[in-house]
């Protein structure tokens, strides 16, 4: 795609957004309903070419999919699954759909799935996944970039995770609802988009607790134990984070409906601690403001309940224009620094030594031309043109695309200067980035 965005900056965001479903849950109830035979139907789904590229990989496998984007529900219907081949094509440009992998060896006993894509943030292995389906009685070969696994029956055990690994942790509850006995995942994922997949499992017949705590134990079913369900899925909580922050940063005032203020609890304190100013007026709905320029803060990536890493590069935006000097250490992937060039070039004051990054406030970002290097990163430099003087062009919107709906009219109605064109310059602009005439 040829689009970019075409921002003007310094108008502050005010209004009302609601917030969609959250892309990283979806995906997962996607490949979860493959496990019950008939029709599942799961709502609050976003329009968005994950979702997009998720139907294609289930499709591909047998399933039968819809998605009604004006219901915003997506239908599979899973009563036959006729291929076990999760294709390099789909899979390469996903990470996510590599959950298909538990989903298929817990219902057919086989699966052949590609190694898997998505944004380039950083080594993000699948050893874990592995060792957990080797446990549960799997034979893996990995080869010519695909996994095979294939069990005879899978059997409970006791998995203990290195680090608590969001996908591991799915995959392996996913590979466990079928199996023989209990199993039992230490050491995991306790993020909410876990809790929305137990949630979903249990609604279709499986017995899963402790989803949301470090140890989770999945006693296993029988096939026949499964039904189809209707369900909803979660809001999106990096979404929610991410237009909290756009507010805050073009010093605005406005409501964030559709959220579940617990899921953002770390984050919401360090953005109080910065001087922002957050209020519950309703338990889904969050009143968001900023007069003052806010202060400098330091914080850790760290798994849920920690400060999370796909909300880092939004504060980092943040951090660039506050009194003070703010440090950020990265704790979970070592490339998730890659808006740092680009925020530079809008005149930002960042030193980067490996996983940490040491910002001095300046008094003004000034817009400029810039290019979006993975989802979360290319979010936070809509954030910094939101906030900046003068106008900036954001390309490479494929990656914004992945995670944001209609990324550009929900800020448009926050009264946000942003549209969306193509790489065709507007007959009344130059080169000139800094042109008035520019939207």
């Amino acid at each position: 795609m040829t689009d970019k965005f075409y921002i003007k900056g310094g108008t502050p965001l005010k209004g009302e957004v609601k917030i969609g479903g959250a892309k990283n849950s979806v995906l997962k109830l996607m490949a979860a309903a493959l496990l019950a035979k008939g029709k599942t139907k799961i709502h609050n789904v976003p329009d968005l070419t994950d979702v997009e590229i998720m139907l294609n990989v289930i499709a591909e496998l047998g399933a039968k999919t819809s998605y009604d984007k004006s219901e915003k529900s997506v239908t599979i219907d899973a009563t036959d699954i006729t291929d076990i081949t999760a294709k390099y094509e789909l899979v390469s440009k996903m990470r996510a759909s590599f959950i298909v992998l538990g989903a298929l060896v817990s219902r057919c006993k086989e699966a052949i799935v590609a190694l898997p894509g998505g944004c380039a943030i950083g080594e993000r292995r699948v050893d874990f996944h592995i060792r957990g389906l080797e446990a549960l009685g799997a034979k893996i070969k990995i080869e010519n970039g695909y996994v095979h696994a294939k069990a005879n029956r899978l059997a409970g055990t006791d998995i203990y995770l290195d680090i608590p690994s969001v996908g591991a942790t799915e995959n392996l509850m996913l590979a466990a609802v079928l199996a023989e006995g209990s199993t039992r995942i230490q050491n995991a994922a306790q993020e909410p988009e876990i809790v929305d997949l137990a949630n979903f499992l249990n609604s279709m017949g499986a017995d899963i607790n402790g989803a949301g705590t470090s140890e989770i134990v999945i006693n296993g079913v029988k096939q026949s134990d499964l039904h189809p369900i209707e369900y909803t899925t979660i809001p999106d909580r990096i979404e929610a984070g991410t237009f909290m922050t756009a507010i805050i940063a073009t010093r605005g005032k406005g409501i964030i409906r559709n959220v579940f203020p617990a899921h953002l609890t770390f984050f919401t304190d360090k953005l109080l601690k910065m001087g922002a100013n957050i209020k519950l007026i309703e338990p889904n709905s969050l009143e968001v403001s900023c007069k003052n320029r806010l202060n400098s803060i330091n914080f850790i990536t760290q798994p849920y309940p920690g400060f999370p890493t796909d909300l880092q590069s939004m504060a980092m935006t943040l951090l660039t224009t506050a009194n003070g000097v703010g440090i950020i250490t990265e704790s979970l992937y070592e490339n998730r620094f890659m808006q740092v060039p680009e925020l530079r070039r809008m005149g930002a004051d960042i030193h980067q030594d490996r996983n940490h990054a040491i910002i001095k406030g300046v008094k003004k970002l000034t817009g400029t031309t810039l290019a979006a290097s993975d989802l979360r990163a290319g979010a936070s430099l809509v954030v910094a043109a939101l906030m900046a003087e003068g106008n900036s062009v954001i390309e490479n919107l494929h990656h914004i695309d992945r995670g944001y709906e209609n990324f550009e009219t929900k800020l448009r109605l926050l009264g946000g200067r942003i549209e969306r064109k193509d790489d065709t310059l507007p007959a009344n602009l130059t080169e000139d980035t800094h042109n008035e005439s520019y939207l």
